[in-house]
Formats: structure tokens, sequence, C-alpha cells
């Protein structure tokens, strides 16, 4: 697994289980096979040498796992299994946890070689419930040693996102704009999740960037680097020394307030006042930002840089925020345009301001902001505070959209949607790219519109909706949406309007 910044490594224990009226040369035999084939895939995993019979064992698999600097752990059945210790070890354990069983092999060996481990995965669950213990289970948790190790690579993948939740701490900067209460943030269910939050003013902010100096060598490095990203788009030289300023503050003082926490990310406001008072629009320090795994949402969008952060850890790519923002014109697609699986009704332009990181863009450059420009500046002068987006056209490739959001009840709903976004010009400003997903039409109006979600989605540009998916689940969201296809209803849709 690469190493991420601002993120956790995945330190994998395997833990094998075994009932003590079976073979215990049995489960050790299998998980030495586990171990094998994982670390020829290229997992790198710790086997556990304490096999769990009963509870003194499950004690000593803990400590020992915890010496080894492990944080997520798998639960291997190698038979039957004693589902009263295994479920004890999964309750104590201090991190993620999956649990499988071992396949029969062979025809050959089913006297003393069977280990009814598919029929001990049923006791186990019961137990994990009864304790109410938060465990991922595959959707086949019972295989040969090859086949479980996708499963576990899943798992391991899964488990980045979970510990990356419960070591986040997130900081916003202002309340949300006024006419702008649909991104609204209950933090309490933000504490259910694990993550830390910490609220500051705008003012907190600017007292933070009027403290960096522009000689700070800290300053000129982050300016230079900004022109050689830019390239022949650095259309506003001067304006890099002032954006560099703001990256630095930004990076100080979250490594300065991560506090109980590890990794940081951002919810900032960024307009009404923010051009007046800093004199540039943030987009491009954001981007910047995302693409070193700390992202920075819009607009004071805290579920939105939530969801953001773990599209970056469930993808292991930067990722970013965009506005679900208009329909796109009939001329604008082909005859012959390959939809990848999605109707012209099922296509949208993804849209943000300028936050997009540069390595998704098909070309960039930095611009103004020309929303708040016509609410801020004289038409007939050039840009000056309203300067400081990136804006271009997205790459295309796959993608997947995704979102978390606590209800004002007090709940959690979240959607997961893969796709692609098409290789089309929008002809348009900002950071944007026509994004087609099969079978949105629908899901837009019965899930976005019908269970009112905000207009800002994460995006992963990759498709990993199966991590997402299990993240959402594993985080303790029971209503979790995808785009169904026309043989499946949603909640209260009207089935004549499929006919």
């Amino acid at each position: 697994m690469s190493k991420l910044p601002n993120a956790p490594q995945v330190s994998l224990a395997l833990v094998g289980v075994s009932r003590d009226c079976f073979p215990i040369e049995l489960t050790r035999t299998r998980l030495a096979a586990l171990a094998k084939a994982c670390r020829k895939e290229g997992l790198k995993v710790t086997a556990c040498k304490t096999v769990i019979e009963n509870e003194t064992d499950a004690m000593a698999a803990l400590t020992e796992v915890d010496q080894a600097g492990c944080n997520a752990a798998v639960i291997y059945l190698g038979n039957f299994g004693p589902e009263g210790p295994l479920s004890i070890f999964a309750e104590y354990f201090d991190g993620p946890v999956m649990a499988c069983a071992a396949a029969e092999e062979t025809g050959e060996n089913l006297i003393d070689g069977r280990g009814d481990a598919f029929c001990g995965m049923l006791n186990a669950a019961i137990n994990f419930d009864l304790r109410d213990v938060p465990v991922y289970i595959p959707q086949m948790p019972a295989g040969t040693a090859d086949e479980l190790v996708p499963r576990i690579a899943h798992f391991q993948r899964l488990a980045r996102v979970l510990l990356g939740v419960v070591g986040l701490k997130i900081f916003s900067f202002g309340p949300r704009p006024h006419d702008f209460y649909a991104c609204n943030a209950p933090i309490g269910q933000l504490y259910d999740m694990g993550a830390e939050v910490m609220e500051n003013s705008e003012l907190d902010l600017l007292g933070l960037f009027e403290a960096v100096d522009e000689k700070d060598p800290a300053v000129k490095r982050a300016a230079r680097k900004m022109a050689a990203e830019l390239g022949e788009g650095n259309t506003y030289p001067q304006l890099l020394p002032r954006l560099a300023r703001f990256e630095v503050a930004l990076e100080r003082f979250a490594e300065a307030n991560l506090g109980s926490r590890q990794y940081a990310i951002f919810a900032n406001k960024c307009w009404p006042a923010f051009e007046k008072a800093f004199g540039f629009v943030p987009c491009y320090v954001n981007s910047r930002l995302s693409t070193r795994g700390m992202p920075v949402a819009c607009e004071v969008d805290i579920y939105g840089a939530l969801s953001e952060y773990l599209c970056y850890l469930a993808s292991e790519a930067p990722a970013t925020l965009l506005d679900i923002n208009n329909t796109v014109p009939p001329d604008m697609i082909g005859k012959k345009t390959n939809l990848k699986g999605a109707k012209a009704e099922d296509l949208f332009m993804g849209f943000h301001c300028g936050n997009t990181p540069s390595c998704h863009m098909k070309s960039c450059s930095m611009k103004y902001q020309l929303i708040m420009n016509r609410l801020m500046e004289d038409p007939a002068n050039e840009p000056d505070i309203t300067r400081g987006t990136l804006e271009g056209q997205l790459r295309a490739g796959p993608i997947s959209f995704f979102r978390i959001q606590g209800a004002a009840d007090g709940g959690l709903t979240s959607y997961v949607a893969e796709g692609n976004i098409l290789d089309i010009d929008p002809r348009s400003f900002g950071g944007i790219g026509i994004v087609a997903i099969p079978n949105f039409a629908r899901f837009y109006r019965h899930v976005l519109i019908g269970k009112q979600f905000p207009h800002h989605g994460a995006v992963a540009f990759s498709q990993c909706g199966k991590v997402l998916y299990d993240a959402a689940a594993m985080l303790g969201i029971e209503d979790i949406n995808t785009p169904l296809p026309p043989t499946a209803l949603y909640a209260g849709e009207n089935p004549f309007e499929l006919t």
C-alpha cells in the first residue's frame, strides 16, 4: 500500500481462531497458507502466533497484535471457532475488524480436515451483534486462501477510511453564507462517527493570514511551487505571494491545532466577505491542499470536506468537491458519443469555481471567479479581488460521486454512484466537466431531491464505490443510496412513470 500524506497507514493482523473440539493444527495450517497468499499479492500482514481457543487466548492475542503495531485485524475462522472468545477479541481490539472463514479445500480430506467454519460464521455473527461490535463481513465470507486475499485487500482499503475518520479533525472558518443553508452541518453526527470538529471565525482566519510575512522562506517556496505547477497558466504571477501566504497560514494552523488527532481537513467560508478582506479568492490554494490529501471544502461545507476526505482515502488519490450544477444542452452530445452506459438525461455538468487539483484537469490556468466578479467589481476594470481560481476542463475518466450528510432529525444519510467524466468540451467557466452516471436522472429526483441532499458532491477519480459504500455502512449509516435500474423502484416512485 502506498504511503499517503495526511492519512493512516494500515498495519493488518491475521488472527486465527479454533474451537477446542477441532484440531488446532487445522487453523494453524490454514492461517499460514492465508498469510503466504496475502504476501504473494503484496499485502503486508502480521500472522498472530496466538490462536484463540478461549478468553485467555483472546487477551494474549490482543497483547501480541498491539505490540506488533497492528491497527486493523482479520479474525480468521480456520475451523468452527469459539464465538465467545473471538467476539471478545473484536470488542476489545482498538481498530477495524473483519471476519472471514476457511472453506474446505478438497474432497479428499473431509474427516480430520473438515473445519465447519462455514457454520461457525453464523454463530460468530450472532455474538458480534450481541456485543454490539461492528465487524466487516464480506459478501462471501468463506473461501480458500487465494479466494480470501482480494477480500482482505478490500478490507485493508476500508480500514484506511475508518481509521482516517477516527483520527480526523475538521477545521472550519466562518458561518455558512446567507442563502446557503443547504450545506448545514449538525455536529453531533460527526462525533458519532468518531471525527473531531473545531469551528473558528473568519476573523481568526484573517489574523492567521496577516501573521505570515511575505518574506517568510516557506512562503517563497510555496510561491515557486505554484509558478511551476501553473506553467503557462500562471496568468497572475504577482498574486502568487499572497496566495502562498494563505497556504502557509492554513498548513501551520492545522499542524498547531491537531490536538488529539492526526489528520486535518478544512471547510472554509470563501464569500462574500472573504474577497474584500483577503484580496483574492482561495480556490487555487484549496486545490493545492487537496492535492496533498488535505481537502478544503468551499462554503463551510463540513460534510462535504469529510466526504472528500473519504474519497481521497478510498481512491488513494486527490479528490475534489463539485456542484451537481447544470444540464447538458442536446447540441453538445453527438450521435456517436460514448456516454459510458448513461443516457442523455443522465448527464450533468459538475462544476466548481476552481478548487479541483491540477492533476485531474485536462488543461487549466489561473483565472478570476466570474460570479463573484459580477457582484463585487466594476466590469470596466480588470479583475482584482476575485482572482485566484484554477479553471479548465476536468480530465476524462472514471469517477465515484459520494456524500455523507447529517440530517436535521439527527440521523445520517449517504449516497454512492459510479460513472465517468466525458471528454467533451463543457464550453463554460470554472473547473468543470460533463459527468455521465448511468441511471442518474431518476436518482437525482428520488434520492438527491427526495432525501434533501445539498448540491455539493465529493468526487473520487476512480471507481471505488465498493469501498465507500462499506465505509458508510461501517460508520453506522443505514440509509445508503445508489442509482437504481428501471427494474427497481425508489421508495414512493410512481411505477406508471416507467411505462
